[in-house]
């Protein structure tokens, strides 16, 4: 196939995909955060970047929402780039806990060790160990990771950020809990504050997909041109993001997709094709586990449409 054939077979799929699932009335917003449960549930925007830069989208690819835990894979990358793995791997830990996502008692069972970067234990220690002397330095390096790797000057959602910070003592109580077993690495209530305005950032499904792709690039943004982070800590970020991705249906997506994901409760959700593309969708009507209900069935769909489970091997 040409590269023009290409480009028409990816915006036939993201439309087919987009007339599909456009009526689908499954899910609801998450309802423990006032702002996310106000936000419009018919907001449907697809996304997809190839590593050549090129931008395919369909539906309200405009529309922004607070990135919420989706904003774990970048923060991970960040420290990952700084410190390097094994750092990551001694202070934090990169192993699916089997445990819910805000669980106390995992940090409790394992004294604060065997978690990962995203689940909110190990997600509150990452951004405890962003580069910086005082919060505002760590969140001006925060902010500027995801912008780059979005290629664009995000910004803070500040209603999400209010109504998340009024409401956070489950995430304080994480962090002091990590304290008292050595592994938190800055001031727990600063810390707390800054991930709770991480996640608040604000991204459309466009945004999500460039931040795919430039993992899906080898850590290049593939717009920008920008070298992000290098290639080795996009390899541990994919890993991490394979096994932990989706909350408590990471192995049910990973089994039928194949594909690095991340969501978060905000409705995006973004999946990686290693040295091919990345792919977004922002609906927030979500499932039971917290993952939007019309992203997942849309990039499955791509996943099947292209063959781009890595684990189907045609034999020789």
């Amino acid at each position: 196939m040409t590269a023009s054939d290409i480009d028409a077979a990816l915006d036939a799929a993201l439309n087919d995909a987009y007339e599909q699932f456009k009526d689908l009335r499954e899910g609801t917003n998450a309802s423990y955060i006032r702002e996310l449960a106000a936000a419009d549930p018919d907001v449907f925007g697809i996304a997809l970047v190839t590593t050549e830069g090129k931008v395919h989208t369909q539906g309200d690819f405009d529309s922004r929402v607070s990135i919420q835990s989706v904003s774990k894979v970048f923060t991970m990358a960040r420290v990952l780039e700084d410190l390097g793995p094994q750092a990551v791997e001694d202070k934090i830990g990169v192993d699916a806990t089997g445990m819910r996502f805000n669980s106390i008692i995992a940090v409790e069972v394992q004294k604060g060790r065997e978690i990962n970067p995203l689940v909110n234990p190990g997600a509150i220690a990452a951004t405890s160990l962003v580069a910086g002397n005082d919060y505002d330095s760590k969140w001006k390096s925060i902010l500027q990771t995801h912008s780059d790797f979005a290629g664009a000057s995000l910004e803070l959602n500040t209603p999400v950020y209010e109504s998340e910070a009024g409401d956070n003592l489950r995430n304080q109580a994480i962090a002091h809990l990590l304290l008292s077993y050595g592994r938190m690495y800055f001031d727990p209530v600063q810390t707390t504050d800054l991930y709770t305005r991480q996640c608040s950032i604000n991204v459309n499904a466009r945004d999500l997909a460039v931040m795919a792709g430039t993992l899906a690039n080898g850590g290049v943004n593939p717009l920008t041109k920008k070298y992000v982070v290098s290639p080795a800590t996009v390899m541990h970020t994919l890993a991490v993001m394979a096994t932990a991705g989706l909350y408590d249906n990471s192995g049910i997506w990973l089994f039928n997709t194949g594909m690095p994901a991340k969501s978060g409760v905000g409705g995006g959700l973004l999946a990686v094709s290693p040295g091919k593309l990345g792919i977004a969708v922002v609906s927030p009507p979500l499932d039971s586990a917290g993952n939007s209900v019309k992203a997942q069935k849309v990039i499955r769909y791509v996943v099947n449409k292209f063959r781009l489970n890595p684990y189907l091997v045609q034999p020789k």
